[in-house]
């Protein structure tokens, strides 16, 4: 693939946040429910699409937990693939529970993302930064999983890309999270070429942030790496809203999706390339 730009999501991509953001997910809706869904279950709400905010998928997982504790008899495939169907994301969650067999009052008298969402932060970033970053006293203590983030983006990667191409960074993270997480792996990029949760009104898969960010560098041909069916989207819809460029979406194994099964639902989405890492990327790409 040629390119001049390459831009990068965090999770999954630069480091791996199965024991932080996808643990909290879990821990959050099993310490305000006392139950809660199996980590891997986590993908199957990714792959219905629309859940690039983690506080939203929790929310949405801990609508499933009611749903089932109120007498709905349902699967979790089952229930993200209706989510799916309604087009992803949290409203569509809300619409598919609403039409289940069971006290969907009761359900949704009980639902509590407010809650969630405090909880889930406090498990993340642990007491001290949650009084920084929040603000106030968190509602439980931990040391915070944002400590367990294991760095996938290698020095040499790192070096090889930024010295060969623009680098920009499209995230579904908070700033300062962002900016944490772009610390560790040593990975510095200008404001102007950086996305994150707080710096525009749209989520991936919408191009915005994608298309922007070729907008200021003056780019030509852009790469989009990602580690969700989301992230591939977005880059085969920065192609259709912006045809004077090119887009590529490369897919990357170091998330939720793995294997052969990863690999065939990347491509069937778009991808033009699926890699094991992040760190296979310069042997894939070609500069102008």
């Amino acid at each position: 693939m040629r390119a001049d730009t390459v831009v990068l999501d965090i999770d999954g991509v630069l480091v791996d946040v199965a024991d932080s953001y996808r643990q909290a997910i879990v821990d959050s809706i099993d310490n305000v429910y006392g139950e809660t869904i199996n980590k891997d279950e986590i993908q199957l709400f990714k792959n219905a699409g629309g859940f690039n905010n983690d506080w939203e998928l929790t929310y949405a997982a801990a609508l499933y937990v009611l749903a089932v504790d109120e007498g709905a008899s349902v699967s979790i495939a089952a229930f993200t693939d209706s989510i799916h169907t309604a087009g992803g994301g949290l409203t569509a969650a809300e619409s598919v529970t609403d039409t289940l067999d069971a006290d969907t009052a009761a359900i949704f008298d009980r639902w509590d993302p407010e809650q969630l969402r405090a909880v889930f932060q406090a498990l993340y970033l642990g007491a001290e930064l949650y009084t920084e970053l929040e603000g106030g006293e968190p509602p439980i203590e931990t040391a915070g999983f944002i400590h367990d983030e294991p760095v996938i983006l290698s020095a040499e990667t790192r070096e090889t890309l930024t010295e060969t191409y623009n680098i920009g960074v499209v995230t579904g993270r908070p700033r300062s999270e962002a900016l944490i997480a772009l610390e560790r792996v040593g990975l510095a990029v200008d404001s102007m070429y950086r996305f994150t949760m707080d710096d525009w009104e749209h989520g991936k898969p919408h191009p915005h942030a994608l298309t922007t960010v070729a907008d200021r560098f003056g780019s030509e041909e852009v790469v989009f790496v990602g580690d969700t069916l989301d992230d591939i989207e977005t880059a085969v819809n920065a192609a259709n809203a912006d045809p004077d460029r090119s887009y590529a979406g490369v897919g990357v194994l170091t998330g939720g999706l793995t294997g052969e099964e990863g690999t065939a639902a990347f491509i069937d989405a778009g991808a033009r390339a699926v890699l094991d890492s992040v760190n296979n990327l310069p042997s894939e790409l070609e500069s102008p």
